[in-house]
């Protein structure tokens, strides 16, 4: 594998993403029908990787984002300051004063226990981010002039609206004009495309922006819904998931694709809402980098560990090299973020480096 990543010396960013950053209200243990108040943090699919990887690995990153302006859009971006991503990138849109033309994202998410699955119910219809359209944002400038090492984005920006896909598209062949590496989280959510072409539109868009991505990520769902590969052997409910069938997939995706350097997916093993088999694979040169197994990982809230995989995968390959340890710093990772609430990663990379090296979960003193 090489990926042939730019020196941080010729780059302003190490990453950058690009999505929507939502106000997201959690209920805690409860639910949100009866909730009375809610505990509120930034979140969004593309932009956890850009926190993480500033937060617990200490890269330089930025978000391309758009928020209305006013005081919900700056509390967004007190929250995205204070997990230290440049905010500069955001493109800011009058506020009408009710939301008619603009607004800013809500997501309302139940951690879900036991047998109660988590939930989650988006407000995001006419938000600033689904606005996002070609020839908004100069991608000369910041890949060509100040320069960036990695850029992220995902499927679910992409299908915010029918511009955001186009916006997409133009970002993620402008950043590889300009050398920089790209990756792609598929995050299937048929919701999202109902009601811009269904599934159609979706492989439409998805297998566009694939022909542009060095790393693609995506679960089982993912690959299939977006890119028509069919998993071998995995069940219907994916309560069992077969590593020859992904391997005989990938082998496949590669062929069509032959600009993926790397393919990693989440390996999720669901017993019950808080206890999941965890772990995750990369596929590089036709070979299957299985990170360590976290068998009945208890999970405090599972939202964003799949984001925090992929921001461990990103600094793993950035740092190392090596898709076994890259594999791995993604699966620590995203464990660690479950353990705590909220979208976003409160680890820390001495933490993730002990949880790799198979530390145990006795009290520290």
């Amino acid at each position: 594998m090489n990926l042939q990543i730019k020196s941080k010396e010729e780059c302003a960013y190490d990453e950058v993403s690009m999505g929507e950053v939502m106000l997201r209200l959690d209920p805690g243990e409860g639910r949100i029908r009866t909730a009375r108040s809610f505990a509120a943090y930034e979140g969004g699919g593309e932009y956890n990787v850009a926190r993480g990887l500033a937060k617990c690995f200490g890269f330089k990153t930025a978000v391309i984002t758009s928020l209305a302006k006013n005081d919900v859009g700056y509390l967004i971006e007190e929250m995205i300051d204070a997990g230290k991503v440049d905010s500069q990138f955001i493109l800011w849109k009058d506020f009408d004063g009710i939301g008619r033309a603009v607004r800013n994202g809500l997501n309302f998410t139940e951690r879900g226990h036991g047998v109660r699955g988590a939930l989650g119910i988006s407000d995001r219809a006419n938000t600033a981010a689904s606005k996002l359209k070609p020839g908004d944002f100069d991608f000369d400038h910041l890949f060509g002039k100040l320069g960036v090492r990695w850029f992220h984005t995902g499927g679910i920006f992409a299908a915010l609206s029918e511009s955001t896909a186009e916006f997409t598209i133009e970002a993620v062949k402008k950043a590889k004009q300009y050398g920089t590496i790209v990756s792609y989280d598929l995050n299937y959510r048929p919701s999202l495309w109902k009601h811009i072409g269904g599934l159609e539109k979706c492989r439409e868009v998805n297998r566009e922006i694939a022909k542009y991505v060095d790393v693609m990520i995506g679960n089982e769902e993912d690959y299939t819904a977006c890119l028509g590969f069919e998993v071998p052997g995995n069940t219907e409910d994916l309560t069992s998931l077969n590593l020859d069938g992904y391997k005989l997939m990938l082998n496949e995706a590669t062929k069509v694709y032959t600009n993926w350097k790397a393919a990693g997916t989440t390996l999720r093993e669901v017993k019950t809402a808080t206890v999941n088999d965890w772990s995750a694979m990369l596929y590089v040169d036709g070979e299957i980098y299985r990170a360590n197994e976290y068998k009945a990982l208890e999970i405090l809230d599972r939202v964003g560990g799949g984001d925090s995989f992929a921001s461990g995968l990103i600094y793993g390959l950035m740092e190392t090299g090596d898709p076994a340890k890259a594999v791995n710093y993604g699966a620590a990772h995203g464990a660690l973020a479950m353990t705590t609430p909220g979208d976003t990663s409160m680890a820390r990379k001495a933490e993730v480096e002990s949880l790799m090296s198979g530390c145990s979960a006795r009290v520290k003193r």
